[in-house]
């Protein structure tokens, strides 16, 4: 595509997802190929104890990725886009907005990250029957009104970030089914949330002097993929591009979290299939053939964007640790003249760690903050040895990059003794760039085979494009009698190049006795954690 008279703008989608540390933007076609993308770095904040964005942030990091992107059309296609198809907006799940009746914050952002839910999380996972996170916007709200804050009787509505830009740019306050599940179970049978769940929710906050809020009516509302959820107006327009080119009328995709785009960016929506990301955080998500036999506390039970059971493995902790120490040898690398970009610097650190036996005696923890599967308040990154290891650069990356994927195989080892079955796990992110490495060991780690496909390094942004595509064609009827899965099988990975990883029994049992170890040493952790201030 020399120029952009060659797009027909009407077949486009934007996709936006605000993660942890990057704000993308992606434009696509109908069948997925990336036409324009672009990109702001952010970060967040621990404020008054509170892990934070502020609004402002929001808006100002929104605005600079879609600059950053109407670059790149311009260098790539001949110009910068006046109009979209389609559009969506994804972005970290679960956490805590807040807002009065005139749309005003009532408290700062607090996100997924925050693990000062206890008391509520335990009140109600025994009241409901299920499992309630710490960072799900129920278990937020819920312990807002336990420690009696002020602001609760001032509640209007609650959102999550990806339905707060979304009615930014739309009007709409709709959310995608998935996130949805991340701030309140979802009954299958209805697609919405569960009406007898929320009835006991409901007392219970009226217990702990909240009976002015009814949750039904401060959630925001449910839709499955492919749904009506508004269209871009003059006020979003403007918004995303201060300049004034961009023109109202994109169709919407209802909004969603980045687990769900996840799942769409590794086509792994369908029973039996699951996948991996890995980026400040790491989950695992299973698409459940049937209910689990009973709540587990290191399980939550959220939705694919279609509506379908999932079973979600999620750690607060993911790569941030590994990609801190590639900078350190990067910064070395640089000293000594080397002119290595970021990704040749991490090929090199991760090229000997699949050396089985590198690691022994050598334990890494990436808690960075708290994480609940493992019982930790706070993170205290770790190395530890014992006085007879070896270290080498090949053990030393090896312990890194499983220390990743330890506190995930904890919670999954839940799943295999429940007998679930996976087919394959797709596993998407920076870090399985490098052929091979990280995809060997998560396969162990998860006793699963493991997929990477072209699409590993797409992202969120993508996925969330491809959820506008499929509005599009539900809307012009291609999609019809197709199910997401079925559509997205059809049209966007039809023909797509794979690779699979399936881990040997070796692997499995070598992995399984390091995760013995590196539980049992979970202590020295918890140790640092309360010793090191």
């Amino acid at each position: 595509m020399a120029a952009a008279t060659t797009i027909d703008e009407a077949g486009t989608t934007l996709g936006i997802e605000l993660g942890s540390t990057r704000i993308k933007a992606v434009l696509i076609d109908r069948s997925g190929a990336t036409l324009a993308s672009g990109s702001h770095e952010w970060e967040n904040q621990l404020v008054d104890g509170v892990w934070t964005y502020s609004l402002e942030a929001v808006h100002t990091g929104l605005q600079a990725a879609y600059a950053a992107l109407a670059a790149d059309a311009e260098a790539r296609l001949g110009a910068r886009p006046t109009a979209f198809g389609a559009i969506g907006v994804s972005a970290m799940m679960h956490g805590y907005l807040a807002f009065d009746a005139d749309g005003e914050l009532l408290v700062p952002f607090r996100t997924w990250r925050n693990v000062s839910t206890g008391a509520a999380s335990a009140e109600l996972s025994e009241a409901l029957g299920v499992n309630i996170p710490l960072r799900w916007s129920v278990a937020h709200v819920h312990q807002a009104a336990l420690d009696r804050e002020d602001h609760v009787a001032r509640i209007h509505h609650l959102n999550t970030l990806a339905g707060y830009v979304h009615e930014l740019l739309t009007g709409a306050r709709v959310l995608g089914v998935g996130d949805a599940s991340g701030m309140f179970p979802i009954d299958p049978a209805t697609g919405g949330y569960d009406a007898g769940l929320l009835a006991i929710a409901d007392e219970r906050l009226a217990a702990a002097g909240a009976g002015h809020l009814a949750l039904a009516e401060v959630l925001p509302a449910v839709l499955p993929a492919g749904a009506d959820a508004g269209a871009l107006t003059a006020e979003g327009a403007a918004l995303l591009d201060p300049t004034g080119a961009l023109r109202p009328g994109a169709v919407a995709a209802p909004p969603e979290g980045d687990a769900g785009t996840g799942m769409v960016a590794t086509n792994a929506v369908t029973p039996r299939t699951g996948n991996v990301s890995a980026g400040t955080s790491i989950f695992a998500m299973v698409v459940l053939e049937k209910s689990l036999s009973r709540a587990y506390e290191e399980i939550d039970i959220v939705t694919t964007p279609a509506g379908d059971p999932v079973a979600m493995v999620h750690c607060n902790n993911g790569a941030s640790e590994l990609g801190a120490w590639a900078g350190v040898f990067g910064e070395f690398a640089a000293a000594l003249g080397s002119t290595a970009s970021q990704d040749d610097v991490f090929a090199a650190l991760l090229s000997g760690a699949l050396e089985t036996g590198a690691d022994d005696g050598l334990l890494a923890y990436n808690h960075l903050s708290g994480e609940p599967i493992a019982e930790l308040s706070e993170g205290r990154p770790l190395v530890v040895r014992t006085p007879g290891s070896r270290l080498s650069l090949a053990g030393f990356a090896r312990a890194q990059l499983r220390a990743v994927f330890a506190t995930l195989s904890l919670g999954m080892r839940t799943l295999v003794d429940e007998g679930v079955a996976v087919d394959a796990m797709f596993a998407h992110g920076g870090m399985f760039r490098t052929a091979g490495v990280a995809q060997r060991l998560l396969a162990a780690a998860v006793e699963a085979p493991v997929v990477v496909g072209e699409t590993a390094g797409e992202g969120g942004a993508w996925g969330m494009a491809v959820l506008g595509a499929y509005r599009l064609a539900v809307i012009d009827g291609s999609a019809a009698g197709r199910t997401l899965s079925a559509w997205l099988a059809d049209e966007i990975f039809a023909g797509a190049e794979t690779d699979t990883a399936e881990p040997t029994a070796d692997e499995i049992a070598d992995h399984r006795a390091y995760l013995d170890r590196w539980a049992a040493g979970l202590a020295a952790e918890r140790a640092a954690v309360d010793a090191i201030r």
